[in-house]
């Protein structure tokens, strides 16, 4: 770095999607244990060229829920550039790792600019400033807006750090002109670290170090209002290291205020935050006086809270059942519940409200949605979590229930703040994301009308103009449900349809939103990241008077987005494809032999144990769902969201255990091996074996074509299976597995309005279909193919994936094409051996379905294909011997 940051969690980096910052909830966190300066153990194996090793230190980042990943290589003993370029060349090569951006972090600029050079994707470069003058300035900055980079730039001119309000804004408005107007960098690529420093260190002119951030955050981001702003907020309370209680609290008070002035990001240990309501008032008071320089005079404001410190100490808090809310009138009472997800008494204390007031509906215009009210307003500051908002809604909903019959007959209807009708697109059968910002959006007055999984594009729109709704929102999980989104926005301008469209879903982004569906409609596009930021989204396009402004931002948002996309289609080079193929992985197949699997053909398992398949659960990606990021268990022991946690992991547990005892579920699968040969190319020609003549089928695979550092491979997955020249009999292998029966208990618990258990319960079920592909992988590794028969691992290295051989699936990134799929099913007999059957879409229907391929060779390692050229395209359309505008329609998003 140019100057000395203590980079921990950081918050968002610039270009990715728009932050929504909440100080008392988990925050997105940098992976600081890939910097030589920072750890004793990352330092040593590069030192000693453990590359490999070091590997692991970053996979661990990854695991441990970093989100961008520090890489720093200053240290005197260490070639820098050499010792970045190797890292990070061999990091790019490992898509479990590589997934989330990198920090390219370092006080020598060659050496940033050397690791620019490996980098796929955006990156973040931590630092630039003025220290140097205007001409290095603009010279490094130029490097690193031609390799599409972000960048800090901290408050520092050739006169030294800024300290004070004035010199903040004066550095930042300086440096942001040089970077627009000579360098041409976007806004939103900038990120100004304004200097947090210490207060209450006794000295008088460091009292309003925080305030001065504070106000100088709330001028530039007025100015500029794309800009990040960020900060080492562990600075501010320096004076009270050792003291983590108060440090805490102070952290927690200075960003509550902070990020009201505009503080986009923070670098701060997020596990180590209070939630800013819980902090003892006293010491709120304190912290309050102290950070923003009030009842300060003579030190006084810093005396007292030195003083607290001395006598404080951390406490641990005992949960004990509190029934004394009962106690309080009905209205207090209805609202308590909603608050806490209450259902025990709802019943009851809705009947006695209904009694007491003069029609039902005036029960939920009043208590209820006050109630609700303040469930939006916890949950939108951070102050409750979404376990607990779906919670709050099944109470709502009972109350509701208890009601209708009352209001039905008086023939009237609940007001709604508006109406949204949402639907998974046609094709798609994904539909626990759309629900959980269903059940957000209802929680804050919402009229929701969800049509549910595989709706085609007509009905969308007719039902839409029918029930006059307000907003349209879509929902998807694969890739083909991203061109079935482009056509229903051009068809609503077809029809002149007035409503704003809302886009989300975990293949989604704003990237393609603004690129390729905001240019069909005209009338608003809006694509939102998760159901925490769905309410604020809806009531701005429901707002006569926020709309406009808010529509026109987006569209210049948008606009920029993109321009960035159009620019950075030629920042990567790519290989033509005979290069790419002459750049293949170059394994040495006459020192390897193929092992045979037990048997050739298919082998079905009807109604597997699912106790069985449940001990292989990754719970991480369940608590992901439910939008708590953390690496499991871990999660339940942190100290903002583990309580929460716990408690929907003891939920989970408890429904998983009435699933396996009552046989809710029945899980189905077939796996199957083929002997089969490449052509050395990415061809895989296998023999099926049949009653009638035997059938040779060909299973066709993508090359990586961008252009790698020296030694790196153009990978495909033909590469991992013996070529024929070899004279090496090869084998490869499928599955597909599913977990059925969910329907009629999705039902049951929709009829009980309980959305909290319909939710947890699609959570498990994509949870075991998981663990049933990790079950049976298992089993084909050690006993029906046998290539790792004397495998002893984990469950934890299980998840790690940490066995030999991968199963990569078509439509994922190793082999993105999802109409090989059709080839899978065919082998295995799928839908006739396990009842999943394919949408045209080829979403596969029970939605907790997985299929793929077997690779058993111990190089085989998962990857992703990324964009593809032209040449590549004609020659593989020429080889699947379909139609050019066919195959486009699948593989759009790889040529894109």
């Amino acid at each position: 770095m140019s100057e000395p940051i203590h980079i921990k969690p950081f918050l968002r980096l610039a270009g990715l999607e728009p932050l929504v910052i909440r100080p008392e909830t988990n925050f997105v966190n940098v992976g600081e244990r890939t910097n030589v300066t920072g750890s004793k153990k990352f330092a040593r194996l590069i030192r000693d060229g453990q590359y490999e090793e070091a590997l692991t230190v970053a996979r661990q980042q990854v695991e441990s829920g970093a989100q961008i990943l520090d890489v720093n290589m200053d240290d005197a003993l260490l070639d820098g550039e050499l010792a970045m370029v190797t890292f990070l060349n061999q990091l790019q090569s490992e898509p479990d790792i590589a997934r989330i951006p990198i920090m390219i972090d370092s006080s020598k600029f060659s050496i940033i600019e050397a690791g620019l050079k490996c980098v796929q994707g955006k990156c973040v470069v931590n630092s630039i400033s003025l220290k140097e003058g205007e001409e290095k300035f603009i010279q490094q900055a130029i490097i690193c807006r031609s390799y599409g980079a972000a960048v800090i730039v901290m408050a520092f001119d050739e006169n030294g750090q800024a300290d004070n309000l004035e010199r903040r804004v004066l550095i930042c408005e300086r440096a942001i002109k040089i970077l627009t107007e000579k360098v041409g960098f976007p806004e939103e690529d900038i990120i100004f670290d304004l200097n947090i420093f210490a207060v209450a260190t006794g000295l008088e002119e460091h009292n309003n170090y925080a305030v001065d951030f504070i106000e100088a955050t709330r001028a530039i981001k007025k100015k500029y209002p794309l800009v990040k702003i960020s900060g080492g907020v562990s600075n501010l309370s320096f004076s009270f290291r050792g003291n983590e209680h108060v440090r805490e609290a102070m952290h927690s008070v200075f960003l509550y205020h902070a990020i009201k002035a505009g503080m986009d990001m923070g670098i701060v240990n997020a596990g180590q935050l209070v939630i800013y309501d819980e902090i003892e008032p006293e010491l709120r008071g304190y912290c309050e006086d102290v950070i923003l320089n009030r009842n300060n005079d003579n030190n006084e404001a810093t005396e007292k809270l030195i003083n607290f410190a001395e006598k404080v100490k951390a406490k641990g808090k005992v949960q004990e059942r509190d029934e004394t809310w009962r106690n309080a009138t009905v209205e207090e009472r209805l609202k308590h519940a909603l608050i806490n997800g209450i259902t025990e008494y709802i019943d009851a204390d809705t009947e006695e409200a209904r009694l007491q007031y003069a029609r039902p509906l005036e029960v939920i215009e009043g208590p209820l949605m006050a109630g609700m009210n303040v469930v939006g307003d916890l949950f939108g500051s951070g102050k409750m979590f979404l376990p607990q908002v779906v919670k709050s809604a099944r109470v709502m909903k009972k109350s509701v229930a208890v009601l209708t019959p009352y209001i039905e007959l008086e023939k009237a209807q609940a007001s709604s703040a508006g109406r949204i009708l949402m639907a998974t697109v046609k094709g798609d059968v994904h539909d626990i994301g759309k629900n959980i910002v269903g059940v957000v959006l209802g929680c804050n007055g919402y009229e929701i009308i969800d049509l549910g999984v595989m709706v085609p594009a007509d009905k969308i729109l007719e039902e839409a103009q029918k029930r006059d709704v307000d907003i349209i929102g879509l929902s998807g999980l694969i890739t083909p449900s991203l061109d079935e989104m482009v056509h229903v926005a051009h068809e609503m301008k077809r029809r002149g349809m007035k409503q704003p469209l809302i886009i989300g879903g975990a293949t989604t982004s704003r990237m393609h939103t603004a690129v390729k569906i905001a240019q069909q409609y005209d009338n608003g596009v809006v694509h939102v990241l998760d159901a925490s930021r769905s309410v604020t989204v809806a009531g701005s396009l429901l707002s006569k008077d926020q709309k406009p402004a808010f529509l026109e931002n987006i569209s210049q948002e948008y606009a920029q987005l993109r321009a960035d996309f159009e620019a950075r289609k030629t920042s990567k080079e790519y290989l033509r494809y005979p290069a790419a193929l002459e750049n293949k992985a170059k394994l040495n197949w006459q020192q390897f032999e193929p092992v045979k699997p037990a048997f050739t053909g298919t082998k079905t398992f009807s109604k597997f144990n699912i106790a069985e398949i449940a001990e292989y659960i990754d719970w991480g990606p369940f608590f992901i769902a439910w939008e708590m990021g953390g690496k499991f268990p871990d999660i339940l022991g942190d100290k903002v969201i583990g309580q929460e946690a716990t408690k929907l992991y003891n939920d989970a547990k408890e429904l998983l255990d009435k699933v396996i005892k009552e046989n809710w579920l029945e899980a189905h699968g077939v796996i199957g091996f083929w002997p089969a040969n490449s052509d050395g190319k990415d061809t895989v020609s296998l023999l099926l074996e049949q009653d009638g003549p035997d059938e040779v089928i060909h299973l066709e695979f993508l090359r990586q074509q961008v252009k790698k550092a020296s030694g790196q491979p153009n990978l495909s997955l033909a590469d991992f299976i013996a070529p024929a020249e070899s004279a090496r009999q090869d084998h490869i292998g499928a599955f597909a597995v599913t977990i059925s029966g969910i329907e009629p208990h999705i039902k049951s618990f929709e009829e009980q309005h309980d959305d909290y258990n319909k939710i947890m319960l699609q959570a498990i079920a994509d949870r075991l279909a998981e663990a049933f592909a990790e079950c049976l992988h298992l089993h084909v590794r050690k006993n029906y193919w046998g290539y790792a028969a004397n495998e002893q691992l984990s469950n934890t290295d299980l998840i790690k994936e940490s066995y030999q051989g991968i199963r990569p699936a078509p439509g994922y990134p190793a082999c993105p094409d999802h109409t090989e799929k059709y080839k899978l099913f065919h082998l295995l007999d799928a839908t006739k051996q396990t009842g999943i059957t394919l949408t045209e879409s080829l979403a596969m229907y029970p939605a907790s379905s997985v299929c793929g391929w077997y690779f058993a060779n111990p190089e085989a390692k998962y990857f992703g294909v990324g964009k593809i050229e032209r040449d590549q395209f004609e020659n593989y359309t020429e080889r699947k011997k379909m139609s050019r505008d066919e195959m486009a329609r699948w593989l759009r998003p790889s040529m894109e």
